[in-house]
């Protein structure tokens, strides 16, 4: 993995090294010289076009987190009025209280993480094509130009 990732790197340098121009702008017939510099047709070596945008849903059930954190929360309740010294009635309560408290909670952090995201795949400058997954859209569109940045994609 190491060597694609350097591989790339150094052919990634000398396609850009190939591009750079020591001249200052002469001979350019348009806008050239020192104190007036050539217009700007950069390469962005991280920006492209976002060809197409699917949506991607969360893949369990909408309950099982509820069920789950019900679960965990009342046998961590059953334990803590265990260790505590509390009577058999205690026990019940604390059961009871761990497993709404536990099912909120493994209700809220499923909500959280199980929306919808999606997928976005982008046709980059240099002809690659990346596919990048993410919570929101940020206003992108398919054929808006973007930059992918920090694992993100980005408007430009």
């Amino acid at each position: 993995m190491k060597t694609r990732l350097i591989a790339l790197g150094i052919t990634t340098c000398v396609a850009l090294a190939g591009c750079a121009s020591t001249s200052p702008g002469y001979g350019s017939g348009y806008g050239g010289g020192y104190n007036n510099p050539a217009p700007s047709n950069r390469y962005c070596a991280d920006c492209g076009i976002v060809e197409r945008i699917d949506v991607v849903s969360g893949g369990t059930p909408s309950r099982t987190g509820a069920v789950l954190g019900g679960i965990v929360g009342a046998v961590a309740g059953r334990q803590i009025s265990d260790r505590t010294g509390g009577s058999e009635g205690n026990k019940n309560v604390s059961t009871v209280a761990g497993a709404v408290a536990g099912a909120a909670t493994g209700n809220a952090i499923q909500n959280r993480n199980n929306g919808e995201s999606y997928n976005l795949t982008v046709r980059m400058d240099d002809g690659r094509r990346v596919t990048i997954n993410q919570n929101d859209l940020g206003g992108i569109r398919e054929n808006t130009y973007v930059r992918v940045q920090n694992g993100r994609v980005v408007l430009r």
